[in-house]
Formats: C-alpha cells, sequence, structure tokens
C-alpha cells in the first residue's frame, strides 16, 4: 500500500510540475520539498533538466535538498552524464548546495572543460567548493586554461572559483598572468584574478580594465 501511495504521490508531482503557470510549478516543489519524500526525488531530478523558469529550478534544487542525501547525491551524480546541458548545470548547482564530498570524485575534466558555459560554470563553482585540501593546487592548474573564456558573467564565475580555493590559485595563476604563452585576453584575466587573490576586496572590473590596460602599456 506504501508503495502505491509513493507512487501516486510521485505521479501527482510530475502532473504538477509541468503546470503552465510557473507559480504553480513553483508552489509544487515548494510542497515537495516541505514533506520530502523518497519517491519525489526522481520526479525533481527529472524536471530540472527541463524546466525553463529560473526560479521553479531553484525551488527544484531546494527541494532536493531537503531529501535525503544519501539517495539524491548518487542520483545527481548520475545525471552529470546526461546529454542534456541543462540537466548537467543543475545537477552540478544542486550538488554544490549540499556540500557533499562524494561530489569531488564525480567531477571530471570533460565538466570542467564543457563546451556548454553553463556547465562550466557550474562545475568550477561546484569543483572549488568541494576540493579536498591536497588536490586544490591541481585544481587550479586546470582551472587556469579557462583563463580568457567567455563573457564578462563566464569570466567572473572562474575568477569566484578561484577566490573559492583561496591560496592554493595563486602561483599557478600568477604564472598564467606572466606567460607569453597564453592569448592577451587570458594573461589578463589571470593578471585581474591574481589582484583579486591578492585584495578579495577590489571590483572585478576595475580589476580586468587595470589589466588590459597593462598589457596594451607592456607592463
Amino acid at each position: 500500500m506504501s508503495q502505491e501511495y509513493d507512487a501516486a504521490a510521485a505521479n501527482g508531482l510530475a502532473i504538477a510540475l509541468r503546470a503552465p503557470v510557473p507559480s504553480d510549478r513553483l508552489q509544487a516543489a515548494l510542497a515537495a520539498g516541505t514533506t520530502p519524500r523518497t519517491a519525489y526525488i526522481e520526479v525533481l531530478v527529472d524536471r530540472c533538466a527541463v524546466e525553463p523558469d529560473f526560479f521553479v529550478r531553484d525551488m527544484l534544487t531546494w527541494a532536493l535538498v531537503r531529501h535525503d542525501p544519501e539517495v539524491t547525491v548518487p542520483r545527481l551524480m548520475e545525471e552529470l552524464g546526461s546529454v542534456f546541458p541543462q540537466a548537467r548545470s543543475q545537477a552540478l548547482h544542486t550538488l554544490s548546495k549540499t556540500g557533499d564530498p562524494r561530489t569531488w570524485s564525480a567531477i571530471t575534466l570533460a565538466l570542467l572543460e564543457d563546451e556548454e558555459d553553463q556547465v562550466a560554470r557550474a562545475a568550477w563553482r561546484t569543483a572549488a567548493g568541494v576540493v579536498p585540501e591536497r588536490e586544490a593546487p591541481a585544481l587550479a592548474e586546470l582551472l587556469t586554461k579557462q583563463f580568457g573564456r567567455g563573457d564578462r558573467e563566464v569570466q567572473l564565475s572562474l575568477t569566484r572559483a578561484f577566490t573559492t580555493i583561496g591560496e592554493p590559485s595563486l602561483e599557478p595563476v600568477e604564472q598564467t598572468a606572466a606567460s607569453e604563452a597564453f592569448e592577451r585576453a587570458a594573461r589578463a584575466h589571470a593578471r585581474a584574478t591574481a589582484r583579486i587573490l591578492h585584495d578579495p576586496e577590489l571590483d572585478f572590473d576595475e580589476a580586468m580594465q587595470e589589466a588590459q590596460h597593462a598589457l596594451r602599456q607592456g607592463d
């Protein structure tokens, strides 16, 4: 009887999460997190992959975090192999909210270098938050290959990942800033990030402008 009830509840949630009005979907996700049920996890994860509304996606993440991590975390880790970019990025985002150390083993080089910016940004943020101390220098070294990538928001995400990693980031970031093996855009981004690592209160845009100016002047 309990299994039948769980199946019915999960089916009801799936239907509610397909409602045409975003506020109705948000309420359904809120209810699922308020009264967690293991049967909801699969439905919530599946919806994360296709939900178009940012606020509903955020509520789906909240609902998943409210469930048992012994079930939720492994299911989210499976989702990192999805062919759908939103599924990967939302799974990473949700894993970052759990802070579960098991997440580290699931963050691959492919995710850190994902061609989809939304996935790569989520991977950087999540990896920086869960990396074991002994692995932090290696992660920072890998992330230096992403300097100069994308628009302002992408670059800001990468800089924030380095600041989350902290002191182990400084040497590889400064080496990148000084290396002529990297393109000017990457070196400017690295230089700005190094400045922010030294002074976390420094504005990102200001640091970028100063770094770009210095490189134009040959400094």
